[in-house]
């Protein structure tokens, strides 16, 4: 049975929060979007000296992730690029304007206006759900471009086309063509260009001349000032909002819910997950606000079962133009499965189901769809014997789904984790949350200059395990080598593993180290 979308009158008797709500904040890593090339040591001599003999042992490369260019003048020419990237303004020091990426806009001829676009933000599953959104598409035979962030290991992977990471060659290509166009906005600004808005000004240059059919952006913090808002996504999508960036968005879930609603424009579909009831409240009155049509999960659509699969789970879904049986989706955790709902919904609003007609879209299809979707750094097994899992849980809420996707998915009795963080995250609250679910952890630290030293997260960390269960490895090839020793004392047949988690920077120098990519 179907819901038919409508228009909605702002009312503050909502439904109560789901407490299956929090899952793993992949994307909203403010303090890590520079990513890995152009925020650490550019050789990353320390990770490649130690990646040898753990490598030896991981097997062959999975998921979409592109090595370096194989083309030496290519790799030269992709690094010059990354070094002129990484001398403009990060993240970290922005001035909260658009003004800027308009003005890039204007001179480039507005590319992003040459596609329809699918914007998502809010601060957990962004990522999932884009690459998610991005497969149904891709499915029903469209061409599609997507933009996210971080990178987990090369800069190219922010813009894919047709699912898979720019070439690094035409990365280079697409910079130095919007280069003239970006020195002239930089002239006429009191500031330069950033970073991130230099990267937006080239995802949509790009797509602009694949062409694409569509593009699945996300946003990279907040929204209404957010470098990608310079688009009119026809259905923005709202992912689980909670406590992050606070000193920069708000104290509270309703106070970040309005900056991340400015997403949100006239007339377009507004695919809502499961909220925080003052998140919740802000979202819909700004829906109402600018007479946007509203689809909320556990309402117009949501998750109606899921089982447990070998490689991932088995669902059910209801969409806004009925069920769809027997989806298998290859990734683990409740939390998965909730991401596949809002992207389900999400192009089923792009193809008007909802409105017009409510008829669903092929299973078929769909169940091809799920069935493709990857997202390396999201509980990925990358190693057997003992299993090694990535993870990118970077706050509290990451890391109680990932523990909870953890207890469901895998028999671990002697569970290790290593963990290496950015400075400024809420660590106590992340280590509380794996309390339960490590028998010891390996404390670490990743090459970036914004990473918190080893010594000062093992100090938080023995006072949430005590002095007996860490152990403090600075240099994250030691962390992982000590770890997997820890976990092959009890073997992998009896419930020996590895969990690499704290910073999608950790996470993608493991993926280094262990052969993938």
């Amino acid at each position: 049975m179907s819901v038919p979308l409508r228009r909605l009158t702002y009312v503050s008797d909502l439904p109560p929060h789901d407490e299956h709500a929090d899952r793993p904040a992949d994307d909203d890593a403010f303090d890590e979007i520079v990513g890995a090339e152009t925020d650490r040591d550019p050789d990353l001599a320390v990770i490649e000296a130690g990646s040898r003999t753990l490598r030896a042992q991981a097997g062959p490369p999975q998921g979409d992730i592109p090595s370096r260019p194989t083309d030496p003048e290519v790799d030269k020419a992709l690094r010059e690029v990354e070094t002129e990237l990484a001398g403009r303004w990060g993240e970290t020091k922005l001035e909260p304007s658009v003004s800027r990426i308009a003005a890039l806009m204007d001179v480039l001829g507005e590319p992003q206006r040459a596609y329809p676009s699918i914007h998502i933000t809010g601060t957990n599953g962004k990522t999932s759900t884009a690459r998610m959104i991005e497969a149904l598409l891709s499915a029903f035979e469209l061409r599609t471009g997507r933009y996210t962030s971080p990178h987990v290991q090369s800069i190219t992977e922010r813009i894919s086309m047709d699912g898979a990471p720019i070439e690094a060659e035409r990365f280079v290509e697409t910079y130095n063509d919007i280069k003239p166009y970006v020195e002239m906005v930089d002239a006429r600004q009191e500031y330069r260009l950033s970073f991130f808005e230099v990267l937006t000004g080239m995802a949509y240059a790009a797509f602009a001349d694949a062409p694409v059919d569509v593009a699945v952006v996300e946003v990279g913090m907040g929204g209404s000032w957010d470098a990608t808002n310079v688009i009119d996504g026809s259905v923005a999508v709202i992912t689980p909002i909670d406590l992050d960036h606070t000193d920069r968005l708000g104290s509270t879930p309703g106070e970040i819910a309005t900056e991340k609603s400015g997403i949100i424009k006239p007339d377009a579909t507004v695919i809502m997950a499961q909220q925080p009831v003052d998140a919740a409240q802000v979202l819909l009155k700004k829906a109402v606000e600018v007479d946007a049509t509203v689809a909320r999960e556990g309402l117009e659509f949501g998750v109606v079962a899921r089982q447990v699969a070998v490689g991932g789970q088995l669902l059910t879904l209801r969409g806004l133009g009925g069920e769809y049986e027997e989806v298998f989706l290859p990734l683990h955790g409740e939390h998965q499965a909730h991401n596949a709902s809002v992207a389900l919904a999400a192009v089923e609003a792009f193809f008007g189901i909802g409105s017009q007609h409510a008829r669903p879209l092929d299973i078929d299809t769909i169940r091809k769809a799920f069935a493709s979707v990857a997202s390396p750094g999201r509980l990925e097994v990358v190693r057997r014997s003992p299993t090694v899992v990535l993870d990118a849980a970077h706050n509290p809420a990451g890391a109680r789904a990932a523990a909870a996707a953890i207890s469901e998915a895998f028999d671990f009795s002697n569970l290790i984790g290593v963990v290496g963080a950015s400075d400024g995250k809420d660590m106590r609250g992340l280590l509380e949350a794996f309390e339960p679910i490590f028998a010891e952890v390996v404390i670490t630290q990743n090459t970036s200059h914004r990473a918190m030293s080893a010594d000062d997260l093992a100090a938080i960390a023995v006072e949430v395990f005590g002095d007996d269960r860490v152990q403090v490895e600075p240099r994250l090839p030691d962390a992982l080598e000590a770890a997997i020793t820890l976990a092959e004392e009890e073997g992998e047949f009896a419930g020996g593993g590895v969990l690499v988690t704290g910073s999608v920077i950790t996470v993608g120098e493991a993926r280094l180290l262990l052969g993938r990519g």
